[in-house]
């Protein structure tokens, strides 16, 4: 079923244009419709801006241009003219561990440059500036239409038309490139294809690192603390974007100079209120609001083979982190990566309950339905929809949760990725000329950096365990064959047996020949794992072929709600881009009787400390500043130190890091997390409970001047008292 693109858009803009303040909190707009569509909400709300300030459509300087995506996956932002940039400890914390060892443990120990020279470069870290959005959903809308007539009466019209639009995309994109040196072009859907954007984009590749708090600051609270308030952590780290002599990007080089921005950010030592205004822009990366409940309920299911998977693999490698240093700093930035799912997941399922999301989206549905049935076009347009999505889960359910059981738990068999990432770089090298022998040392040196974050005790201690787990919770087509019902005496085998164990017996191996690529242990293994794919993804196509995809008919879907709740609230889910919340500061209350407060102090701090607990350990400097009641411009009127602060923005992961503004465009701090009791806000904001957890800058600058020693940083910023 054809869409008419054209009237979507209409109808996304009507939804958008009909905001009203009330629900102003929620939102993730998108940056160039907040002229049209959010300027009377955001000077109601209190921003002093005007949308222009925020993001120019003339291309001028703006907010905009002093954020950035931070390693592909966070926000950070410029606060100076000279490329400094701050972001999240986490959104760091594996640069930071890439440049650790156990003589220089930056993580536990922390670490700052105490001038230019000291700045260390980070292989592989990028940071992204956006330099436009533009819409082209006409233009999509009219190739796809011109395709369609083309294909008529075609025997392969899929195919026909798939290739007239691919054509449009990449003459689309090479065009744009050409007209923007040193950017790269993407159209990106939203509405789940409904509407699209070309986006450019400049990426910058040397960048350095220049301080860190340790993470007895940074993480303070790690796994415990982690979604909850109130919350003490000094989550944030610094870096510096380097350009060539041009102020363009290039790689490293030590002729680099540090990148001269088109915009900073001013830093506010003002604080802040209860009620007082908030804006933040970022990068969020992944809600699904348009959901339906089979979706949802599908979800939960998954999650909930997440969580088994990840506590299984946690406590093991938690174990070993602690009874090694070198292993703790080896897997510190994968455990983290882990827990952090893993504890949103728990918190998602509790709130689905609590809230009763899937119910409330049940009812949605059921007047969405209703609105339907009372007009005959809307009944054939979009009548099959819910139906249709129900029917796409169920078929494809089994084949997705046994792919997320695979992926969970043997695809996590380190020694299996070696080799697996092994035989990908071995079938490139050959593709591009290479012989066998020159291949395979091609593969060896592009996996050997892998190494250095890998322990073969800790991987050998997981394998049987994890390799259990997937047998045990996978349907018996899908299990693997002949392992043998004895994991732990296959794992013995298989690790004494392998070349993948380390780069210097790899290289041994390679030196005798082909043959060990077929009789390696670990070879075998990924074959059997391949084969194992095979069958699912088979499977999977199948099941999708059997009626209406899944993606059209959320598409559909999705349509027919813009449709049938225009003049309401409405913004795309986020994907990854740019967009801006705003909202106030303000505290909540989760539960009868309890009222929390909207910031916490470093008193808090010294109260959670546990000299034990490895979580909550406090440094004897920072202690000694706290007793001295040592803290500088940073103090509160009180006399107190701000640590963090609450905020009621809409946000999701990937806007870790992002800045938290005040209704200047000043920094007040960053986001660093959600609250545990709207852990299921990516479905559905709950704006009695939704907060965003935010690092006070204060605190931030307190840390690295009074703690750190590094305020000649200071004089590079922007600072508001």
């Amino acid at each position: 079923m054809t869409l008419n693109f054209k009237k979507l858009v209409c109808l996304a803009s009507a939804v958008l244009l009909c905001c009203t303040s009330a629900l102003a909190d929620e939102g993730m707009w998108m940056l160039p419709l907040i002229k049209s569509m959010n300027s009377k909400d955001l000077k109601k709300a209190g921003c002093k801006l005007s949308p222009e300030q925020i993001y120019s459509l003339k291309n001028k300087p703006s907010l905009k241009d002093a954020i950035v995506q931070f390693d592909g996956g966070c926000t950070g932002e410029i606060i100076s003219d000279e490329g400094l940039l701050v972001t999240n400890h986490h959104c760091g914390y594996s640069s930071i561990q890439k440049l650790s060892s156990v003589e220089h443990d930056y993580l536990a120990e922390g670490y700052w440059a105490m001038n230019r020279s000291e700045e260390l470069p980070v292989e592989g870290l990028t940071v992204t500036f956006i330099e436009s959005m533009t819409d082209v959903t006409d233009e999509y809308k009219t190739v796809y239409a011109n395709a369609k007539s083309l294909a008529e009466g075609c025997e392969k019209a899929d195919s026909v038309i798939q290739a007239e639009v691919s054509a449009w995309y990449t003459a689309t994109i090479a065009e744009t490139e050409k007209a923007n040196p040193y950017c790269s072009a993407s159209i990106v859907p939203f509405y789940d294809r409904n509407v699209f954007y070309l986006i450019v984009e400049k990426e910058y590749k040397d960048i350095r690192f220049v301080g860190a708090p340790p993470s007895s600051i940074g993480k303070f609270g790690a796994d415990t603390d982690n979604w909850m308030w109130p919350r003490h952590t000094g989550d944030f780290s610094m870096f510096r974007v380097y350009a060539g002599t041009d102020n363009e990007p290039a790689e490293y080089a030590e002729t680099n100079v540090p990148l001269k921005p088109k915009n900073h950010l001013k830093i506010s030592l003002k604080g802040y209120k209860e009620g007082d205004y908030t804006m933040i822009m970022g990068f969020p990366g992944n809600t699904t609001r348009f959901q339906a409940s089979p979706m949802l309920e599908n979800q939960i299911v998954t999650n909930d083979i997440r969580i088994a998977a990840r506590t299984l693999r946690q406590n093991i490698m938690m174990e070993e982190m602690q009874a090694d240093p070198a292993v703790k700093i080896q897997y510190a930035s994968k455990y983290a990566y882990s827990s952090n799912g893993w504890k949103r997941w728990q918190g998602m399922k509790l709130a689905f309950n609590k809230l009763g999301i899937i119910e409330r989206a049940k009812k949605e549905e059921a007047e969405f339905s209703g609105w339907i049935a009372r007009d005959a076009a809307r009944q054939e347009k979009y009548g099959s929809a819910l139906e249709d999505i129900a029917k796409s889960v169920e078929n494809i359910q089994p084949t997705a949760l046994a792919l997320t059981t695979l992926s969970e738990s043997i695809l996590e068999i380190e020694i299996a990725g070696l080799a697996m990432n092994f035989s990908t770089a071995c079938v490139s090298a050959i593709k591009s000329g290479k012989d066998t022998t020159e291949a395979m040392i091609a593969a060896k040196n592009a996996i050997e950096p892998l190494y250095k974050d890998y322990s073969e005790k800790l991987d050998r201690k997981l394998m049987p365990a994890l390799l259990t787990f997937y047998q045990e919770n996978s349907e018996e087509k899908y299990a693997l064959e002949g392992l043998g019902d004895d994991f732990e005496a296959y794992t013995d085998s298989l690790f004494a047996n392998s070349a993948f164990t380390s780069p210097e017996k790899l290289e041994t191996a390679i030196a005798q020949g082909t043959k060990f690529l077929h009789k390696d242990e670990a070879m075998v293994l990924i074959l059997k794992i391949s084969q194992t794919l095979i069958k699912i993804y088979t499977d999977m196509n199948l099941a999708s072929q059997n009626g209406v995809s899944l993606q059209e008919a959320v598409t559909l879907y999705t349509g027919g709600l813009l449709e049938w709740k225009a003049g309401q609230p409405s913004y795309p889910d986020a994907n990854f881009t740019m967009r801006l919340t705003y909202g106030h500061v303000m505290g909540y209350s989760p539960a009868d009787g309890v009222e929390y407060n909207y910031y916490t102090t470093l008193d808090g701090v010294m109260e959670k400390e546990d000299p034990d607990n490895w979580e909550f350990v406090v440094p004897a400097k920072l202690k000694e500043l706290w007793r001295n009641r040592d803290f500088g411009q940073y103090a509160l009127k009180n006399g107190k130190m701000p640590v963090a602060f609450l905020s009621n923005n809409d946000i999701t992961g990937g806007n870790s890091g992002s800045p938290v503004m005040n209704a200047k465009g000043e920094l007040l701090g960053l986001a660093f997390d959600g609250n545990w009791e709207s852990s299921s806000s990516d479905i559905m904001f709950e704006p009695e409970l939704q907060r965003c957890i935010n690092v006070d800058i204060r605190y931030v600058l307190f840390i690295m001047d009074k703690f750190g020693g590094a305020g000649w940083l200071l004089n590079e910023m922007d600072i508001v008292k």
